[in-house]
């Protein structure tokens, strides 16, 4: 009888016990978390000092695996999941998300095209659906209709999508044809994230064809500096093809005026997108959709569940009006890809939607969020972040010491010690290095400015009280 080949692989009876181990792990995490420092305190090249120059030639026990990462990675994490975490934007994350995510890594499927998980497909097509209306988004980015959604992985992806089909409407598919037409200039705010910096060098358009519009004193987009860009471009020989717009910048939360900007992007014919990667998320409560007025003029949209919505990293929400102008800047055909489902015309292959072919199944962690919370789940979370920050805004404002630095519509609050930037960079040091409470800054009308953003799944009313007697006792 022949000898059975060795096998390596974790035997299911070995998973099972493993898996418990990881679990209880997280569980001890999450239970710990708060009390650990949330800056990492480490200097460069600590972590990887750690670490053997070569792998191991043998296999070693899962054991030792969870015992390294406690001794060698953990001191070098920053504890984004931690409640005394106000720094940059969330990137939260809960239970429901993570089993969620657990059964899609469990189940591995490559979700390219229909027909390699039709479940893969349809559930994204569902669930995004359902946002359109959970969020009040415009009906024109149902996939009933013309348009629709798919889930990318960051805004920053997005935002490059919608860049590169509002490209290719402009030139009638040229530049995918025959190269960029160095002519073509698009515009946002000053405030925009710096994204679209990026997106614009790799599309082929080059920096110096982007236009940041000047903002006003709530450092939103001016409508009227916008018309003024493009007037000129056009009697330059330029040819302006795409404006992005802000719902919540990153430095201030400052919301562009969607409707007056919509509006010139109609007149001139000028794809309109939309970026509200964080602030989207607020527009699950019905009072807070004020801040997206204006969105059905828009072309394109993109938010972030894994910013605010308890949904871990990564997942961004892409909407489109028209999916034939995204489709037609990607969708190519090798012959290794054709299939009967893809033929008959009756599915979407989202591989056709963006610029990766390959796709995870991003889905179902979303639904698990939105299966666990419900509507109403949600919307007390969202109403809850936006409460402590209004607090803290008014601590803020009931001390002379202090001035708030930008307009604090929803969980943001941008604010400064009166005097010069050392100060303010020494406080939010002592801060962040204290390990208690992570901080970043920002510059508005050229001063040094410290962020609080209040949206960490777990925190409560004791955390940002803490932070407010941590930052105000100097």
């Amino acid at each position: 009888m022949p000898e059975i080949p060795k096998s390596f692989h974790m035997s299911p009876e070995d998973f099972r016990a493993n898996a418990d181990q990881v679990l209880e792990w997280i569980t001890a995490y999450q239970k710990r978390v708060e009390a650990l420092p949330v800056m990492s305190q480490v200097k460069p090249g600590e972590i990887r000092a750690k670490f053997p120059t070569s792998a191991p030639q043998k296999g070693e026990p899962f054991a030792d695996v969870l015992r390294d990462l406690d001794a060698k990675i953990m001191p070098g994490i920053t504890h984004w999941q931690s409640p005394n975490f106000y720094a940059y934007f969330p990137s939260n994350n809960s239970n429901a998300s993570i089993l969620g995510d657990l059964l899609s890594s469990g189940i591995g499927v490559q979700g390219m095209l229909w027909a390699t998980s039709p479940a893969c497909t349809e559930l994204e097509t569902v669930v995004l659906d359902w946002l359109v209306e959970m969020l009040g988004l415009p009906s024109s980015f149902l996939t009933t209709g013309k348009g629709g959604g798919v889930i990318q992985d960051t805004a920053s992806s997005a935002t490059l999508s919608a860049l590169l089909a509002a490209r290719e409407r402009a030139t009638s598919g040229g530049s995918n044809e025959e190269g960029c037409d160095r002519s073509l200039t698009c515009y946002t705010s000053s405030h925009a994230h710096s994204s679209l910096e990026k997106n614009v060098k790799i599309a082929g358009l080059g920096r110096k064809n982007l236009r940041l519009i000047e903002a006003d004193e709530n450092f939103a987009m001016r409508p009227d500096a916008l018309r003024r860009a493009i007037e000129a471009d056009l009697a330059a020989g330029k040819k302006p093809f795409f404006v992005m717009a802000t719902v919540g910048t990153t430095s201030s939360n400052a919301l562009d005026p969607l409707s007056a900007i919509g509006t010139i992007c109609r007149e001139f014919g000028l794809w309109f997108h939309v970026d509200s990667a964080m602030a989207g998320t607020a527009t699950l409560c019905p009072e807070f959709r004020y801040i997206q007025q204006g969105v059905e003029l828009a072309d394109s949209y993109v938010f972030n569940p894994h910013k605010w919505m308890f949904t871990n990293f990564d997942c961004s929400v892409f909407y489109v009006a028209d999916r034939t102008a995204l489709i037609n800047a990607f969708s190519i055909m090798p012959e290794y890809l054709r299939n009967q489902g893809t033929a008959t015309g009756e599915v979407f292959d989202y591989r056709d939607w963006h610029v990766q072919l390959g796709r995870r199944f991003r889905s179902l962690k979303l639904w698990a969020v939105i299966r666990h919370y419900g509507v109403e789940g949600l919307q007390h979370h969202i109403r809850r972040h936006v409460e402590l920050a209004q607090q803290f805004l008014a601590w803020v404002k009931a001390d002379s010491r202090f001035e708030v630095m930008a307009p604090a519509p929803l969980n943001l609050v941008c604010f400064r010690l009166k005097g010069d930037d050392a100060a303010n960079e020494a406080l939010m040091n002592r801060l962040n290095q204290s390990g208690k409470i992570y901080l970043t800054h920002t510059k508005l009308n050229g001063k040094f400015t410290l962020r609080m953003c209040i949206g960490q799944s777990q925190t409560e009313e004791r955390h940002v009280r803490t932070a407010w007697e941590l930052i105000s006792r100097g």
